[in-house]
């Protein structure tokens, strides 16, 4: 699953959603200066934001489809696994993964990050936490759950033992796993938690645009993506045509001492 973002990396770094400006300035704020390191940099969504900022990046991630997207919008980048990857001696004012942290060894990680980073270098690891409507959710797991049963990313059925986890649970999981990975690397501060609320409205067509670039569909035949966007976007129909996502951006984040 974690190879097949990029294959179509124009339609991910077209249809996922940015971060929160007040995230980007503040992590540059807290950090010594302006050279970041962007982990799992991807299509170069964040790595945009900071460069934008006045930020020199430089982006690593295992995909080269993803890299190559990422060059051509001006971002450079190496392609490498973060924990094989070799910094050569350079060091960086702080270490940043959007969407990215749980596909990197949580201890290994946070060691690598501390070997690069400056005295006072900030660690940021964030994501976008959503739920869509429930009558969306509903039909995309439904859908998700007759075409892939096999699929780990399938939310429990309908009366099941295993009761189902919101996205703010499951993210909150996710990034104490990430702060707890931040004190057993060692080298770091105590880590701490933000948020960022916000909202976005959706189109049907917005978003099927982004499902597909989800880990549940990523990695499914055409055909079976083509059935579950049918009936998500029939229940984005029954809703008036669209939606509005509230979103929570979540970063686990520390500096390094």
């Amino acid at each position: 699953m974690a190879e097949s973002f990029g294959v179509d990396a124009e339609r991910y770094d077209r249809a996922r959603p940015p971060y929160p400006d007040a995230l980007v300035e503040r992590i540059i704020a807290t950090s010594p200066g302006r050279v970041v390191l962007d982990v799992g940099c991807g299509t170069g969504i964040e790595a945009q934001q900071f460069a934008a900022a006045g930020c020199t990046v430089l982006g690593v991630d295992p995909d080269a489809r993803m890299a190559e997207f990422a060059r051509r919008g001006g971002i450079e980048v190496e392609v490498a696994k973060f924990e094989d990857w070799e910094p050569a001696g350079r060091m960086f004012d702080a270490v940043v993964a959007g969407q990215a942290w749980h596909w990197v060894d949580p201890v290994a990680g946070a060691a690598k990050a501390a070997r690069v980073l400056r005295p006072g270098g900030r660690l940021a690891v964030f994501g976008h936490v959503y739920d869509p409507p429930p009558e969306v959710l509903a039909a995309y797991a439904e859908a998700c759950r007759r075409v892939a049963p096999e699929s780990p990313m399938n939310p429990p059925a309908s009366g099941s033992d295993q009761p189902a986890r919101t996205a703010l649970e499951v993210y909150q999981t996710m990034f104490a796993t990430a702060a707890d990975g931040f004190r057993k690397a060692g080298g770091f501060g105590e880590p701490e938690q933000w948020r960022f609320d916000w909202e976005r409205p959706y189109t049907r067509a917005e978003w099927l645009d982004l499902l597909p670039t989800t880990g549940g569909l990523t990695w499914l035949a055409p055909e079976k993506q083509a059935e579950v966007l049918a009936e998500v976007g029939a229940a984005i129909d029954a809703l008036g045509g669209g939606f509005t996502m509230q979103y929570a951006t979540l970063a686990a984040t520390a500096v390094r001492s």
